[in-house]
């Protein structure tokens, strides 16, 4: 299985562990309990398999229809390399493309920490109290209320880290559920007050290094949200590998996909 494919399947392998399937065809719709517009999405369901493009229209329908039964809007995240095509015979019935982010991955050995300056420490997220912290922070740094996540005891589950700053919580990242060895490094953040300081750096590197050596991970990916942070990804080892499609519905949330 080519990289690409191994990243979508341990992708979905993680989101069915806290989602309702919808199966159809050449997608699964996803749906989560929390109605929180990002925690429910459609992907591949066969990540390198070939699919047949006629069976899209229905799967789709099928799709929008268990989703619109609970009043969620339709998104769907892909890996292009993994289910060549797809994406665009989606938006050929009716969804739109918002991002074509790259893809970069790194395994252990090419991982880059950088040095901490004095007076901020690193450290995993230990308690409910201190996701408490870091869920503070996001909501913060995406000027959302809806990015708290649950404080998870278990590393191969997922974890998050919390930088401070002489004592004080300033920034945060996280990690997705291990499956097949392969993590997601997410919800970089770092307070308003303290931006361009290279608190997300460290925070994304630290999260990335707890996922291999606590959580398991032998293989990370994130998508970065703009160029700049695409360039500090890379100087941490980060490489591209493929490309992430971001697709939704119109209307809905679209302005927010990235």
């Amino acid at each position: 299985m080519g990289i690409a494919a191994r990243i979508a399947s341990a992708q979905l392998q993680g989101l069915v562990r806290s989602r309702r399937q919808v199966v159809a065809g050449p997608l699964v719709g996803l749906l989560h309990d929390e109605d929180v517009w990002f925690l429910s999405r459609a992907v591949a369901a066969e990540p390198g398999v070939p699919f047949d493009p006629a069976e899209v229209p229905w799967a789709l329908e099928t799709i929008r229809k268990a989703f619109a039964a609970e009043g969620r809007w339709l998104s769907a995240e892909l890996v292009e390399e993994a289910n060549p095509g797809l994406a665009y015979v989606l938006v050929e019935h009716g969804m739109t493309i918002v991002s074509r982010p790259p893809l970069l991955a790194v395994e252990p050995g090419d991982l880059l920490v950088p040095e901490f300056p004095a007076g901020v420490t690193a450290a995993v997220v230990a308690s409910a109290e201190e996701q408490e912290a870091a869920n503070a922070i996001a909501g913060d740094a995406y000027e959302t209320d809806d990015v708290a996540s649950p404080f998870q005891p278990e590393p191969a589950d997922g974890g998050a880290v919390l930088i401070r700053m002489d004592g004080v919580p300033v920034a945060t990242a996280a990690w997705t559920a291990i499956a097949d060895g392969v993590t997601e490094v997410a919800g970089v953040g770092t307070l308003h007050s303290h931006r361009r300081q290279g608190l997300g750096a460290l925070a994304t590197a630290y999260a990335t290094q707890q996922a291999f050596e606590v959580g398991g991970a032998t293989l990370a990916w994130l998508t970065p949200g703009d160029d700049g942070a695409d360039r500090i990804y890379r100087r941490l080892g980060y490489e591209p590998k493929a490309t992430a499609v971001h697709l939704g519905d119109p209307g809905g949330h679209l302005a927010d996909l990235r």
